[in-house]
């Protein structure tokens, strides 16, 4: 059977051309998800600056626990500011057998004005040992006005040992005399990894070295280490020294890295890099697993029923039921084969171009790369293979189950629409996805848009269960008005489309799929960028804004309120704050800010409360966030700041722009000392309304004194972060984008198979006196038909689950959609639709009726 389905595929090239299409694009789609989900898992980062070191003790993550129907759930975040260990723990764990030394490392974060534009952070020398980095000129720093620099920040400068640079850190600028140039060495241990070819520093940028007291000073957690290495003795035992270098560092509450994962110690990035590729390849590839597998279960059973007399001829000459079962998965199988040939190569280049985008666009550091591919083409190969073979069995068996001499009787005949089973199949899922409404409406947050995602898929499952009912009844009440609009063609048209109902059953549900993917979850980006920066505009009292991208100290702000002219002034740390919630513990954005005067500098649009109580032990959180972690005006709110140091505050006001000012607004001063760098990032500086030219000199005069600071209206601050967010929300639209094209392009293959299959059909009614305009009008009369059931279903859906997510997650009850937006979803549907159907139908229509009824189907 297998020599006969490899000739049944090379004489039916169209409608396998058509499976092989839809097979291989699934293939690709899928393999890119799953080959970005394989690397994210094998990533780690790279250990170059602590390559030497056989083990790193850090606090890179919160694990929460909480209790869920009677379940602990544990959740680990990602600190957003770097958690630091006690410095004490240092001499713990050199004390631990078999350590030679535990070096405590300090990042600073500075910036070299002789390269500006190269990353850069600043530590003590001792920490050198853990590269470890060697001295290729002069020598280490011995003094606070000595620094030891990379020799990358060196690089096309003509700078060297004995001359000075300035360095910029913590909000000041410092001249420090050039005491060496290092590169980082091998490291010399196996299995312990190696620096980079180039031998030139961290794999997350450049380095400086300070004096260890120097660096301490400048530290603003002085009494604390961003990290601890760990140097093994020669002859330890490296199984008895990590067990208790574990110990040690278990009881201070931090977590002990070890070869690859020391990457993810010396490159926090690293690891929400790899956790937000994990979540997005693993989301999105499930999406396509979903809208893949009803694409191909469509394309491959509308092959099968297109071949319905040969299967029938077969069976009537005498071939078993096992016989074309074989065949028909033959065929399939060889077919999936094939689709994989060419699907996967597709998918490893589109991974390639997406990981290059990833790193441009900065969602993931340079040191992220393509890894793995046997595993992710090994399991879309079966998992399509699967889908494909599991579709053609259950199209094929109604054919294989009739009795060979009422075969040929069944191929003509179009089968009922469906069995009582799929009918209440269908309804089941039609109540889960109305139940899910609620769902979405109760939460907020990435709970609430899976909710609305879970709530979008199962309503198009549902159509494509209930597809055949939904056709007849469409065909029925639009037949008065086909009939109205295009007269005999027009009833026609009805009749073909209440007959063949089960036949269309593919084609609904791809355009259903491409309409409400495209009108939900596309445009629901657009609004959530929309509410951010209509937020922070409409929330912006001051004019001014006075920003560095190196940090701004407080008594900058104090010196802005100063200035004559100069009403109020707001220092604005941004941060990220942890916070618990009924189904997630999230990181949420933050901010820091100085009560005074805030009032007239930032309209947060406060409900309940007031910004005045704002001080060191309270805090105003979001309305948004308020509900989802159950907290009251007047209670208390437990959370975790950046660093994960847990806090208890009293709620002293609730707000409503959470999305344009964060869903959490301290004190400065809760800030103190858990934050990176300590400083503030703008400072907003509102004017009276007399004010004149003097007050702006004052005010530039200001940022003179800072480093890489100036003065800009806060309309250019609204700008930028509209810039920020249509970044963040490209591989978003990435990647719906494909989904819904994948979805129109199932759309497409199935009308364009269903076309070609009406060559005898549409023969036959010339050949009994229905003009080629008469057949022409038919089919735009069952197009409109078809395309106006499908645009209404989903549109719909669309409508339903935007509406819900947007005012679970943005508190508003009519989401914004763009008119192009639209426009372009329906446009662009109904015209592939349509040229999809009419190009064949014209190809066919200029064959003569008596050839054409003779084609075989």
């Amino acid at each position: 059977m297998l020599t006969l389905a490899a000739q049944m595929l090379r004489h039916r090239k169209g409608g396998f051309t058509a499976t092989f299409v839809a097979l291989a694009a699934g293939v690709a789609v899928l393999m890119a998800c799953a080959l970005l989900v394989e690397s994210a898992w094998h990533y780690r980062g790279q250990a170059q600056r602590y390559a030497k070191a056989v083990a790193v003790v850090a606090d890179r993550d919160l694990t929460v626990s909480t209790e869920l129907f009677g379940e602990t759930e544990r959740t680990t975040v990602t600190l957003p500011e770097r958690g630091g260990v006690p410095a004490s723990l240092a001499d713990r764990l050199a004390a631990v057998p078999g350590v030679e030394r535990a070096v405590g490392d300090r990042s600073l974060a500075v910036t070299a004005t002789s390269a500006p534009d190269v990353p850069v952070t600043g530590h003590g020398w001792a920490s050198a040992a853990l590269a470890p980095y060697r001295t290729v000129e002069g020598g280490p720093p011995r003094s606070d006005g000595e620094i030891a620099v990379d020799a990358r920040l060196l690089t096309g400068t003509g700078l060297g040992p004995g001359d000075s640079t300035e360095v910029i850190t913590g909000g000041a600028s410092r001249t420090y005399r050039i005491s060496g140039v290092v590169e980082a060495g091998d490291a010399g241990t196996p299995g312990t990894g190696t620096p980079d070819a180039g031998g030139s520093g961290a794999s997350g940028g450049a380095v400086l070295f300070f004096t260890d007291a120097h660096a301490a000073r400048l530290d603003p957690h002085r009494e604390r280490f961003d990290a601890v290495g760990v140097l093994a003795a020669p002859d330890a035992d490296r199984a008895a020294l990590l067990a208790g270098v574990r110990e040690a560092a278990g009881a201070a509450g931090a977590t002990t890295y070890t070869g690859d994962d020391r990457g993810l110690a010396e490159q926090p990035e690293a690891r929400t890099a790899r956790d937000f590729v994990l979540q997005a390849g693993g989301a999105f590839g499930g999406y396509a697993a979903v809208i893949v597998a009803v694409a191909v279960a469509g394309t491959v059973g509308l092959s099968v029923r297109h071949r319905r007399r040969d299967l029938a001829l077969l069976r009537a000459v005498a071939a078993t039921p096992g016989q074309v079962r074989r065949m028909i998965l033959g065929e399939t199988g060889l077919l999936a084969l094939l689709a994989a040939v060419a699907g996967v190569p597709l998918g490893l280049l589109a991974t390639g171009w997406i990981r290059d985008e990833l790193v441009t666009r900065g969602f993931a550091p340079g040191s992220f790369t393509v890894r793995g591919g046997l595993l992710s083409g090994a399991a879309v190969t079966v998992a399509m293979a699967a889908v494909a073979l599991t579709s053609a069995w259950i199209a094929a068996r109604r054919t294989t189950r009739i009795r060979p001499t009422e075969a040929l009787g069944e191929a003509a005949v179009e089968p009922g629409p469906g069995s009582r089973a799929r009918a209440v199949t269908g309804l089941v899922f039609l109540a889960g996805a109305v139940s899910l409404i609620g769902l979405t409406g109760a939460t907020d947050g990435q709970t609430a848009l899976g909710a609305a995602v879970g709530m979008l898929y199962t309503f198009v499952l549902a159509v494509a269960l209930l597809a055949p009912w939904i056709n007849r009844a469409a065909a029925r009440l639009l037949g008065p008005v086909l009939q109205a609009v295009w007269g005999t063609s027009g009833h026609l048209a009805a009749a073909n489309l209440r007959a063949n109902a089960r036949g269309t059953v593919a084609v609904l549900t791809a355009l259903v799929l491409s309409v409400g993917l495209g009108g939900s979850v596309w445009f629901l980006q657009d609004n959530l960028r929309r509410q951010t920066v209509v937020q922070s505009r409409d929330g912006t009292l001051a004019q001014h804004a006075l920003v560095s991208g190196t940090g701004l100290p407080e008594s900058a702000t104090e010196e802005a309120r100063r200035i004559p002219g100069v009403t109020a002034a707001t220092g604005v740390r941004r941060t990220s704050v942890v916070v618990p919630g009924d189904l997630e513990t999230r990181a949420v954005v933050a901010q820091g800010i100085d009560p005074r005067g805030a009032d007239r500098t930032l309209d947060l649009r406060v409900r309940s409360g007031s910004l005045t109580g704002l001080a060191k032990d309270t805090v105003a959180v979001s309305t948004a966030t308020a509900d989802a972690a159950g907290w009251e005006l007047g209670g208390t709110a437990r959370l975790w700041l950046g660093d994960g140091t847990p806090v208890t505050l009293k709620v002293v006001a609730l707000y409503e722009r959470g999305f344009g000012f964060g869903d959490v607004t301290l004190h400065t001063g809760t800030l103190t000392g858990h934050t990176v760098t300590g400083l503030d990032d703008r400072i907003l500086v509102r004017t009276g309304p007399d004010t004149d030219a003097g007050t702006l000199e004052a005010l530039n005069g200001l940022a003179a004194r800072y480093p890489a600071a100036s003065v800009v209206g806060t309309d250019t601050l609204t700008g930028e972060l509209a810039q920020d967010l249509a970044v963040s929300g490209w591989l978003n639209k990435l990647l719906i984008t494909v989904l819904a094209g994948y979805a129109l392009l199932a759309a497409a293959n199935t009308l364009i198979m269903a076309a070609l299959a009406r060559t005898r059909e549409l023969s036959l009614l010339r050949l009994v006196g229905v003009t080629r305009g008469q057949v022409k009008r038919m089919v735009h009369a069952e197009q409109a038909g078809l395309l106006g059931v499908a645009l209404a279903i989903g549109g719909t859906i669309a409508a339903v689950t935007l509406t819900s997510v947007v005012n679970a997650v943005a508190g508003q009850r009519v989401p914004y959609v763009p008119a192009a937006g639209w426009l372009g979803i329906v446009g662009g549907t109904v015209a592939l639709a349509l040229i999809a159907t009419m190009l064949p139908v014209g190809r066919l229509l200029r064959t003569p009726p008596v050839q054409g009824i003779g084609i075989r189907e």
